[in-house]
């Protein structure tokens, strides 16, 4: 489908938050994008998530963000991104050195995005010599839901689907992505709430 046109790089801070790391799976998924990370991106993630579980009470925290990661890297196995420790020998000074890892595995994979919630880590005159472009996740989401509807809507929809803990109704759906901020793409999806 399209997923032979646009590879996007997935950074961390997109991947904790269940409700994006859900749409963008399952947009992937359908092949509307070549998904890719790092391991960095997979570890960070995972520390992330571990820190947001034990925050929460679970005791299970790093059981939990271990196990998540483990399903994406096995339903995703030609994500992940490697060889590329050779471009960080030539930083290329972005705001958050620590940042450098992120561009270094976009450049790798021919990447046309990076999703990122750290949009200002990523300048975009300096993105642009390397044909590249930030987006948050929400507008990648968006942008991606408008590409084709037809397609996008029953993906969102096997993905509401899948939830059992608790169980949503569309209505329930749209107002959890809202609360995460996700407006852009409430916005968009808000016409096919009754497909959804």
């Amino acid at each position: 489908m399209f997923a032979n046109r646009y590879t996007a790089l997935v950074d961390a801070c997109s991947l904790v938050s269940v409700w994006r790391r859900n749409l963008l799976l399952s947009l992937a998924e359908a092949e509307f994008f070549r998904l890719r990370w790092s391991q960095t991106i997979l570890d960070e993630t995972e520390k992330a998530l571990a820190k947001l579980h034990h925050q929460r009470g679970n005791s299970d925290g790093d059981a939990r963000a271990h196990k998540a990661i483990a399903a994406m890297t096995k339903a995703f196995p030609e994500a992940m991104v490697e060889d590329f420790a050779q471009l960080l020998a030539n930083p290329l000074g972005l705001p958050d050195p620590n940042d450098e890892h992120v561009i270094a595995a976009a450049v790798k994979t021919q990447a046309q995005a990076i999703v990122t919630e750290n949009i200002s880590d990523f300048p975009a005159d300096l993105l642009d010599r390397l044909n590249l472009e930030a987006r948050t996740a929400d507008e990648f989401i968006a942008d991606t839901i408008a590409l084709e509807e037809g397609l996008a809507i029953p993906a969102i929809r096997n993905m509401r689907l899948r939830l059992k803990r608790p169980e949503m109704d569309a209505s329930d759906l749209l107002r959890s992505f809202e609360a995460h901020g996700l407006f852009e793409t409430v916005t968009v999806l808000t016409q096919h709430s009754g497909s959804i």
